[in-house]
């Protein structure tokens, strides 16, 4: 075939063809695989790409959200990270709870929202053979981190389940047109010359703006809002012209979203 210089890239296309087309034969329509590994033209084939087994990290967080950006600006819509990371964390760990809350967060607002990581400490193995000789993570589940975690979880998988119209709409424009899930702030408001240089914020679909939390500790961000439009503060309510940055609050069980006002987040599809 040849070497990884000349076929490196185009084997995770081929890889993503091979399950497709399988299942295909199989009779099955909706075909969706789960991969960690994709390519430009991955998307034809019902791939949904993960970013692998990360660190769990406020430094791995941080390079998720620009993988994440990057994988749509690539073409493939679908993209899913491990919230909370996937190496270590424990989840008795205040630390570390910051961390999955914060992420849990921003997950609200991914293509695919999914909680998955290798928690510590390690549990003993159950049997002796086959996949029981392993040695397993700890718990991991939202209820898992004790009631005050699991009470901004549930909100936030309540919100994820309220906009389930608005996050259709947004797939299916992606099925249609390849437009992005997440998309930069250039993507979406390219005459506006603050958002080529603002990294840390996206849009989810045309009307919702997200501002992740993506440092230990922080309990408030400075939010550039783009030009032309009028944002709502989905927390408080507060209205606000575009084409400022302003500060605002962001307590442990908040992340800063707004809402481009007059649109249809939680309406009917």
């Amino acid at each position: 075939m040849g070497t990884n210089l000349q076929i490196g890239n185009i084997y995770p296309v081929d890889y993503a063809r091979t399950f497709y087309e399988g299942m295909e034969r199989e009779g099955q329509k909706n075909i969706v695989n789960l991969l960690r590994c994709a390519w430009a033209g991955s998307q034809r084939y019902g791939a949904l790409v993960w970013s692998g087994d990360i660190a769990s990290s406020f430094e791995s967080m941080r390079n998720q959200l620009a993988a994440g950006l990057n994988m749509g600006i690539a073409g493939i819509p679908w993209w899913t990270t491990d919230i909370g990371g996937f190496h270590g964390g424990n989840p008795d760990d205040p630390k570390f709870r910051e961390l999955f809350v914060r992420w849990f967060e921003w997950g609200t607002f991914c293509p695919v929202m999914r909680l998955h990581g290798d928690r510590e400490p390690r549990q003993p193995q159950y049997g002796t053979t086959g996949g029981a000789t392993c040695c397993s993570g700890a718990a991991n589940e939202v209820w898992s981190y004790g009631e005050e975690v699991y009470g901004i979880c549930k909100k936030y998988m309540e919100l994820r389940e309220q906009m389930r119209p608005y996050t259709r709409r947004i797939m299916e424009e992606a099925h249609r047109k390849g437009t992005p899930v997440m998309r930069t702030l250039f993507y979406m408001c390219p005459d506006d010359s603050v958002c080529w240089e603002t990294e840390d914020e996206y849009f989810y679909g045309p009307d919702v703006l997200v501002a992740p939390i993506l440092y230990a500790g922080q309990r408030s961000r400075t939010v550039y809002l783009p030009k032309e439009e009028r944002w709502i503060d989905y927390t408080t309510g507060k209205e606000y012209e575009g084409g400022q940055t302003i500060k605002v609050d962001a307590p442990l069980n908040t992340i800063p979203v707004f809402i481009k006002k007059n649109s249809n987040i939680f309406g009917k599809e």
